[in-house]
Protein backbone atom coordinates (compact mmCIF):
# COMPACT_ATOMS: atom_id res chain seq x y z
CA UNK A 1 0.00 0.00 0.00
CA UNK A 2 1.39 3.42 -1.05
CA UNK A 3 2.35 5.83 1.69
CA UNK A 4 1.36 9.44 1.07
CA UNK A 5 3.35 12.45 2.16
CA UNK A 6 1.46 15.16 4.03
CA UNK A 7 1.60 17.35 0.89
CA UNK A 8 0.22 14.60 -1.36
CA UNK A 9 -2.51 13.85 1.17
CA UNK A 10 -3.56 17.51 1.29
CA UNK A 11 -3.62 17.74 -2.51
CA UNK A 12 -5.70 14.58 -2.82
CA UNK A 13 -8.10 15.69 -0.10
CA UNK A 14 -8.54 19.14 -1.64
CA UNK A 15 -9.31 17.58 -5.02
CA UNK A 16 -11.90 15.35 -3.41
CA UNK A 17 -13.55 18.29 -1.69
CA UNK A 18 -13.74 20.21 -4.97
CA UNK A 19 -15.32 17.24 -6.69
CA UNK A 20 -17.87 16.96 -3.89
CA UNK A 21 -19.05 20.57 -4.29
CA UNK A 22 -21.80 20.78 -6.93
CA UNK A 23 -20.58 22.85 -9.87
CA UNK A 24 -23.22 24.87 -11.67
CA UNK A 25 -22.94 26.83 -14.87
CA UNK A 26 -25.17 29.88 -15.12
CA UNK A 27 -26.60 31.41 -18.27
CA UNK A 28 -26.93 35.18 -18.27
CA UNK A 29 -29.06 37.20 -20.66
CA UNK A 30 -30.98 40.48 -20.74
CA UNK A 31 -34.49 41.70 -21.46
CA UNK A 32 -34.73 43.12 -24.98
CA UNK A 33 -36.61 46.16 -23.66
CA UNK A 34 -33.86 46.95 -21.16
CA UNK A 35 -31.21 47.16 -23.89
CA UNK A 36 -33.36 49.47 -26.02
CA UNK A 37 -34.46 46.82 -28.53
CA UNK A 38 -37.99 45.86 -27.51
CA UNK A 39 -39.53 43.52 -30.11
CA UNK A 40 -36.66 44.01 -32.56
CA UNK A 41 -34.42 41.34 -34.09
CA UNK A 42 -31.57 43.85 -33.71
CA UNK A 43 -31.58 42.90 -30.01
CA UNK A 44 -29.49 39.85 -30.90
CA UNK A 45 -26.67 41.97 -32.31
CA UNK A 46 -26.64 44.16 -29.21
CA UNK A 47 -26.66 41.06 -26.97
CA UNK A 48 -23.68 39.64 -28.87
CA UNK A 49 -21.78 42.92 -28.50
CA UNK A 50 -22.41 42.82 -24.74
CA UNK A 51 -21.33 39.18 -24.55
CA UNK A 52 -24.58 37.70 -23.26
CA UNK A 53 -25.70 34.08 -23.53
CA UNK A 54 -29.28 34.86 -24.45
CA UNK A 55 -32.27 37.18 -24.48
CA UNK A 56 -35.70 37.55 -22.98
CA UNK A 57 -37.69 38.64 -26.01
CA UNK A 58 -40.94 40.61 -26.08
CA UNK A 59 -44.13 39.01 -27.31
CA UNK A 60 -45.75 42.28 -28.34
CA UNK A 61 -45.90 46.06 -28.11
CA UNK A 62 -48.74 48.55 -27.83
CA UNK A 63 -48.48 49.19 -31.56
CA UNK A 64 -48.24 45.50 -32.53
CA UNK A 65 -50.18 43.27 -30.11
CA UNK A 66 -49.49 39.96 -31.89
CA UNK A 67 -45.92 40.65 -33.06
CA UNK A 68 -44.20 37.38 -32.16
CA UNK A 69 -47.11 35.24 -33.33
CA UNK A 70 -46.35 36.02 -36.96
CA UNK A 71 -44.41 33.33 -38.81
CA UNK A 72 -42.20 35.80 -40.67
CA UNK A 73 -41.15 37.43 -37.38
CA UNK A 74 -40.40 34.04 -35.85
CA UNK A 75 -38.19 33.23 -38.83
CA UNK A 76 -36.32 36.52 -38.42
CA UNK A 77 -35.66 35.61 -34.79
CA UNK A 78 -34.45 32.12 -35.65
CA UNK A 79 -32.07 33.57 -38.22
CA UNK A 80 -30.79 36.26 -35.82
CA UNK A 81 -30.25 33.70 -33.07
CA UNK A 82 -28.37 31.34 -35.39
CA UNK A 83 -26.24 34.15 -36.83
CA UNK A 84 -25.22 35.63 -33.48
CA UNK A 85 -25.18 32.54 -31.27
CA UNK A 86 -27.52 34.33 -28.83
CA UNK A 87 -30.18 32.00 -27.47
CA UNK A 88 -33.87 32.81 -27.04
CA UNK A 89 -34.23 32.17 -23.32
CA UNK A 90 -37.77 33.32 -22.57
CA UNK A 91 -40.65 35.50 -23.72
CA UNK A 92 -41.91 38.51 -21.77
CA UNK A 93 -45.36 40.08 -22.08
CA UNK A 94 -44.56 43.48 -20.56
CA UNK A 95 -47.59 44.95 -22.32
CA UNK A 96 -49.72 43.33 -19.60
CA UNK A 97 -48.62 46.21 -17.38
CA UNK A 98 -50.75 48.55 -19.49
CA UNK A 99 -53.42 46.11 -20.64
CA UNK A 100 -54.14 44.04 -17.51
CA UNK A 101 -54.50 40.29 -17.65
CA UNK A 102 -56.89 40.51 -14.72
CA UNK A 103 -59.50 42.47 -16.67
CA UNK A 104 -58.93 42.82 -20.41
CA UNK A 105 -60.15 39.93 -22.59
CA UNK A 106 -57.53 40.64 -25.26
CA UNK A 107 -54.80 39.45 -22.92
CA UNK A 108 -56.14 35.90 -22.90
CA UNK A 109 -55.47 35.74 -26.63
CA UNK A 110 -51.97 37.18 -26.05
CA UNK A 111 -51.05 34.54 -23.51
CA UNK A 112 -52.38 31.79 -25.75
CA UNK A 113 -50.49 33.25 -28.72
CA UNK A 114 -47.32 33.52 -26.66
CA UNK A 115 -47.55 29.81 -25.81
CA UNK A 116 -47.78 29.01 -29.53
CA UNK A 117 -44.83 31.29 -30.28
CA UNK A 118 -42.78 29.77 -27.46
CA UNK A 119 -43.43 26.28 -28.74
CA UNK A 120 -42.51 27.29 -32.31
CA UNK A 121 -39.26 28.91 -31.15
CA UNK A 122 -38.21 26.27 -28.63
CA UNK A 123 -38.73 28.52 -25.62
CA UNK A 124 -40.06 27.12 -22.33
CA UNK A 125 -40.78 30.20 -20.18
CA UNK A 126 -43.20 33.12 -20.56
CA UNK A 127 -43.15 36.07 -18.16
CA UNK A 128 -46.58 37.45 -17.26
CA UNK A 129 -46.15 40.97 -15.86
CA UNK A 130 -48.45 42.42 -13.18
CA UNK A 131 -47.37 46.00 -12.52
CA UNK A 132 -48.82 49.48 -13.12
CA UNK A 133 -52.40 48.98 -14.38
CA UNK A 134 -52.03 45.23 -13.85
CA UNK A 135 -51.11 45.57 -10.15
CA UNK A 136 -52.41 42.69 -7.99
CA UNK A 137 -51.64 43.90 -4.46
CA UNK A 138 -54.75 44.62 -2.41
CA UNK A 139 -56.89 43.35 -5.28
CA UNK A 140 -58.33 39.99 -4.31
CA UNK A 141 -60.98 40.05 -7.08
CA UNK A 142 -58.21 40.72 -9.60
CA UNK A 143 -56.15 37.85 -8.21
CA UNK A 144 -59.15 35.55 -8.41
CA UNK A 145 -59.75 36.50 -12.03
CA UNK A 146 -56.10 35.79 -12.81
CA UNK A 147 -56.54 32.38 -11.19
CA UNK A 148 -59.62 31.71 -13.31
CA UNK A 149 -57.86 32.66 -16.52
CA UNK A 150 -54.71 30.71 -15.68
CA UNK A 151 -56.82 27.63 -14.98
CA UNK A 152 -58.27 27.89 -18.47
CA UNK A 153 -54.91 28.21 -20.23
CA UNK A 154 -52.72 26.03 -18.01
CA UNK A 155 -53.50 22.76 -19.82
CA UNK A 156 -52.36 24.28 -23.12
CA UNK A 157 -49.12 25.42 -21.47
CA UNK A 158 -48.59 21.97 -19.97
CA UNK A 159 -49.02 20.28 -23.36
CA UNK A 160 -46.54 22.72 -24.91
CA UNK A 161 -44.14 22.24 -21.96
CA UNK A 162 -44.14 25.97 -21.37
CA UNK A 163 -44.07 27.66 -17.96
CA UNK A 164 -46.24 30.72 -17.28
CA UNK A 165 -44.22 32.75 -14.77
CA UNK A 166 -45.91 35.44 -12.66
CA UNK A 167 -43.90 38.57 -11.94
CA UNK A 168 -45.51 40.94 -9.45
CA UNK A 169 -45.11 42.80 -6.17
CA UNK A 170 -47.04 40.07 -4.35
CA UNK A 171 -45.46 38.20 -1.46
CA UNK A 172 -44.24 34.64 -1.85
CA UNK A 173 -47.28 33.51 0.15
CA UNK A 174 -49.67 35.28 -2.24
CA UNK A 175 -47.86 33.77 -5.21
CA UNK A 176 -48.16 30.35 -3.61
CA UNK A 177 -51.88 30.86 -3.07
CA UNK A 178 -52.37 31.64 -6.75
CA UNK A 179 -50.23 28.70 -7.88
CA UNK A 180 -52.01 26.28 -5.57
CA UNK A 181 -55.42 27.57 -6.66
CA UNK A 182 -54.56 27.10 -10.34
CA UNK A 183 -53.23 23.62 -9.57
CA UNK A 184 -50.90 23.30 -12.56
CA UNK A 185 -47.14 22.63 -12.74
CA UNK A 186 -47.07 25.07 -15.66
CA UNK A 187 -47.56 28.09 -13.36
CA UNK A 188 -44.56 29.40 -11.41
CA UNK A 189 -42.98 32.66 -10.23
CA UNK A 190 -40.66 34.99 -12.13
CA UNK A 191 -38.55 36.28 -9.27
CA UNK A 192 -37.10 39.80 -9.14
CA UNK A 193 -35.02 40.57 -6.05
CA UNK A 194 -35.27 44.35 -6.51
CA UNK A 195 -39.06 44.30 -6.93
CA UNK A 196 -39.52 42.03 -3.92
CA UNK A 197 -37.28 44.22 -1.77
CA UNK A 198 -39.04 47.40 -2.89
CA UNK A 199 -42.36 45.77 -1.96
CA UNK A 200 -41.07 45.19 1.57
CA UNK A 201 -40.46 41.45 1.24
CA UNK A 202 -37.58 39.54 2.83
CA UNK A 203 -35.96 37.94 -0.20
CA UNK A 204 -33.78 35.64 1.93
CA UNK A 205 -36.94 34.14 3.42
CA UNK A 206 -38.82 34.05 0.12
CA UNK A 207 -36.14 32.35 -1.99
CA UNK A 208 -36.17 29.08 0.03
CA UNK A 209 -39.95 29.32 0.48
CA UNK A 210 -40.49 29.26 -3.28
CA UNK A 211 -37.45 27.10 -3.96
CA UNK A 212 -35.98 25.79 -7.16
CA UNK A 213 -39.27 24.11 -8.03
CA UNK A 214 -41.31 27.32 -8.26
CA UNK A 215 -38.81 29.94 -9.43
CA UNK A 216 -38.92 29.75 -13.21
CA UNK A 217 -36.40 32.47 -14.01
CA UNK A 218 -34.96 35.58 -12.37
CA UNK A 219 -34.26 39.23 -13.10
CA UNK A 220 -30.96 40.77 -11.99
CA UNK A 221 -31.80 44.42 -11.43
CA UNK A 222 -30.74 47.57 -9.60
CA UNK A 223 -32.84 50.54 -10.66
CA UNK A 224 -30.51 53.37 -11.63
CA UNK A 225 -27.31 51.59 -10.53
CA UNK A 226 -24.87 49.09 -11.91
CA UNK A 227 -25.46 45.77 -10.16
CA UNK A 228 -22.17 46.05 -8.29
CA UNK A 229 -23.03 49.49 -6.94
CA UNK A 230 -26.66 49.09 -5.90
CA UNK A 231 -28.03 48.36 -2.42
CA UNK A 232 -28.75 44.64 -2.91
CA UNK A 233 -26.29 42.13 -1.43
CA UNK A 234 -25.59 40.04 -4.52
CA UNK A 235 -23.09 37.79 -2.74
CA UNK A 236 -25.75 36.82 -0.24
CA UNK A 237 -28.24 36.37 -3.09
CA UNK A 238 -25.73 34.09 -4.82
CA UNK A 239 -25.53 31.94 -1.69
CA UNK A 240 -29.31 31.81 -1.32
CA UNK A 241 -29.66 30.63 -4.93
CA UNK A 242 -26.92 28.05 -4.42
CA UNK A 243 -28.70 26.79 -1.31
CA UNK A 244 -31.84 25.96 -3.31
CA UNK A 245 -29.87 24.63 -6.30
CA UNK A 246 -31.13 27.22 -8.78
CA UNK A 247 -29.64 26.74 -12.25
CA UNK A 248 -32.01 28.67 -14.51
CA UNK A 249 -31.55 31.78 -16.62
CA UNK A 250 -30.65 35.17 -15.16
CA UNK A 251 -31.83 38.20 -17.14
CA UNK A 252 -30.22 41.58 -16.48
CA UNK A 253 -32.82 44.35 -16.39
CA UNK A 254 -32.70 48.04 -15.54
CA UNK A 255 -29.14 48.23 -14.16
CA UNK A 256 -27.90 51.38 -15.87
CA UNK A 257 -26.96 54.64 -14.14
CA UNK A 258 -28.72 57.68 -15.58
CA UNK A 259 -26.94 58.94 -18.68
CA UNK A 260 -24.77 55.84 -19.20
CA UNK A 261 -24.66 54.03 -22.55
CA UNK A 262 -26.35 50.64 -22.65
CA UNK A 263 -23.60 48.40 -24.04
CA UNK A 264 -20.72 49.38 -21.73
CA UNK A 265 -23.05 49.43 -18.70
CA UNK A 266 -24.31 45.94 -19.48
CA UNK A 267 -20.77 44.71 -20.13
CA UNK A 268 -19.85 45.88 -16.63
CA UNK A 269 -22.94 44.19 -15.19
CA UNK A 270 -22.10 40.98 -17.00
CA UNK A 271 -18.48 40.99 -15.82
CA UNK A 272 -19.64 41.49 -12.23
CA UNK A 273 -22.21 38.71 -12.41
CA UNK A 274 -19.60 36.34 -13.87
CA UNK A 275 -17.48 36.83 -10.76
CA UNK A 276 -20.42 35.49 -8.75
CA UNK A 277 -22.05 33.11 -11.22
CA UNK A 278 -19.46 31.39 -13.45
CA UNK A 279 -20.33 30.10 -16.89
Amino acid sequence: MKEYSRREWLQTTAAGVLLAIPRRSYRIGACDWSIGQMARPAAFEVAREIGLDGLQISYNTGADPTYLSRKEIQEQYREASARTGIRMASIGIAQLNQVPYKSDPRTEEWVSGAIDAAQALGINCILLAFFDKGELRNDRPGQDEVIRRLKQIAHKAEKARVTLAIESYLSAEDHLRIIEAVGSPAVKVYYDFRNATDAGQDIYREIPLLGKRLIAEIHMKENGFLLENGPLDWKRIRQSLADIGYEGWMQIEGAIPKGDAVVPAYQKNLRYLRTLFPA
